[in-house]
């Protein structure tokens, strides 16, 4: 991952931190549940937004690699890791 995207995906992450936080604070002064949960509903969607960057910088890059490359192994085991990563979002 270059510098770039690694410093906009901590970025993105500081802020949902920050808004995970803002969502304590609403659970701490009783404000109406709805609201909470759309807040907790845009966080999850933020962090989702987060899990897609990183999986597309993994396809481009350490999937491309082990499949390009003469390792059996390796790519054997990059596919394995997208399956099963797939595989646990569907349980």
């Amino acid at each position: 991952m270059d510098a770039a995207q690694k410093a906009a995906l901590i970025k993105r992450l500081k802020s949902i931190s920050g808004h995970v936080s803002g969502i304590a604070a609403m659970l701490e002064a009783d404000r109406y549940c709805i609201d909470i949960i759309q807040q907790i509903q845009a966080a999850q969607a933020a962090l989702s937004k987060v899990s897609q960057m990183v999986l597309d910088n993994h396809l481009h890059t350490c999937l491309i690699e082990a499949v390009r490359g003469d390792d059996t192994e390796a790519r054997e085991r990059a596919i394995a890791e997208i399956s099963q990563v797939f595989g646990q979002r569907n349980k």
